[in-house]
């Protein structure tokens, strides 16, 4: 662009020399001119003087008429040099026009592009809608803005991937320690009890469900976050199905009460999804709240509303706006082994199957509210 303006500028220099130098010519022509008409007159006066009047009317005559071609040559000429002259400026004016328009602000366009491909997305490319380029630089300033959120975005995800790897393998750890302390009990034989080992194989049980939770969670994250998580929806009774599927999930039937409705909770869902949000919802409240859980069933105009209570401290007042963020972990928590994405699965998988959850929390426990619409 730089090198086309220099030829340009040059070819605009040129011009104004040979311009220039023809005038310099035609001043130099009719220096010759006037000199040929001034020795003309001294010759008609001479020759009146010598009496020649005959001789002289004829000459002056002929400067007479050489005097009007001349001038008429130099209205022409006047006339081709403004004409000249006026074509030149309006080039000029044009070339500046085209550049302070069209050329300047390609040469911002062209800068801009640079430090794009260098990956520099902070430097905003300003506009003005006044040149050609306004909108065209709104778009290239708009695809800054969005390349710049699209890095960020990945930056955010390659932390997020980072922490999830640091908490699982923090709380990975103390599972397995457990694991193979009563793998070394059983082969030292330490105790051969029956109440020993059935303690022995019951914590064996236990820490493997919490490393199976730990990457469970871990890969239902990676797979939402890649938006590759299938749902399957179909209408189906959900007590019913949760009264069958939570008796095989729990050891006790005390643990977990499910209080039938008086009416056909029928809703369009994924049943897996449902299930792993009631997964999550009663480990919780097991985990922390170590009190039983009591599921029942609301109904409004337009949602079949499922009811996960139970009987703990609740959450503190200060951790409650961040309770659904991905690997957040409330104070009351510390001490447990997790990853910090219960809830946020459970609002994750309620928001892919046009459902909401939210929270009444109290000093009297923990209420979490999963709703459907109902079909």
């Amino acid at each position: 662009m730089k090198s086309n303006l220099l030829k340009i500028s040059f070819a605009f220099i040129v011009i104004i020399i040979i311009a220039s130098g023809f005038f310099i010519y035609k001043s130099d022509s009719a220096y010759k001119d006037n000199r040929s008409y001034i020795a003309d007159v001294n010759e008609i006066e001479q020759l009146h003087e010598q009496g020649k009047h005959t001789e002289a009317n004829q000459k002056a005559i002929a400067l007479e008429s050489k005097l009007k071609e001349n001038n008429k040559d130099a209205n022409i000429k006047t006339y081709i040099v403004i004409n000249g002259l006026i074509c030149i400026l309006v080039i000029v004016g044009v070339f500046i026009y085209v550049y302070i328009k069209i050329l300047k602000p390609f040469d911002v366009l062209s800068a801009f592009a640079a430090n794009i491909s260098k990956g520099d997305f902070d430097i905003p490319l300003d506009y003005e809608r006044t040149n050609y380029f306004g909108e065209f630089t709104w778009a290239f300033d708009h695809m800054r803005n969005e390349l710049n959120k699209a890095k960020l975005r990945e930056e955010e995800t390659i932390e997020n991937n980072k922490t999830v790897i640091a908490t699982l393998s923090h709380d990975i750890k103390t599972p397995l320690a457990s694991i193979v302390a009563c793998a070394e009990g059983f082969k030292a034989n330490i105790d051969n009890t029956p109440e020993r080992k059935e303690r022995y194989l019951n914590v064996l049980i236990n820490k493997s469900e919490e490393v199976k939770k730990l990457t469970d969670d871990l890969l239902l994250h990676s797979i939402s976050d890649m938006e590759r998580l299938n749902f399957e929806i179909e209408k189906f009774e959900v007590c019913c199905f949760l009264e069958k599927e939570i008796k095989e999930l729990t050891t006790s039937e005390d643990d977990v009460n499910i209080i039938s409705p008086e009416f056909d909770a029928y809703i369009n869902a994924d049943k897996k999804r449902v299930l792993q949000i009631a997964e999550n919802l009663i480990n919780n409240a097991k985990k922390y709240a170590k009190t039983k859980v009591d599921i029942y069933f609301s109904k409004d105009d337009s949602n079949i509303s499922i009811h996960f209570k139970d009987y703990g401290k609740g959450i503190n007042d200060e951790d409650m706006p961040f309770i659904f963020d991905k690997f957040y972990r409330g104070k009351n928590s510390k001490d447990e082994v997790g990853s910090g994405l219960g809830l946020y699965i459970v609002k994750y998988l309620c928001i892919q199957m046009d459902g909401d959850v939210n929270l009444n929390n109290s000093s009297y426990g923990l209420e979490v509210i999963v709703s459907f619409p109902f079909v």
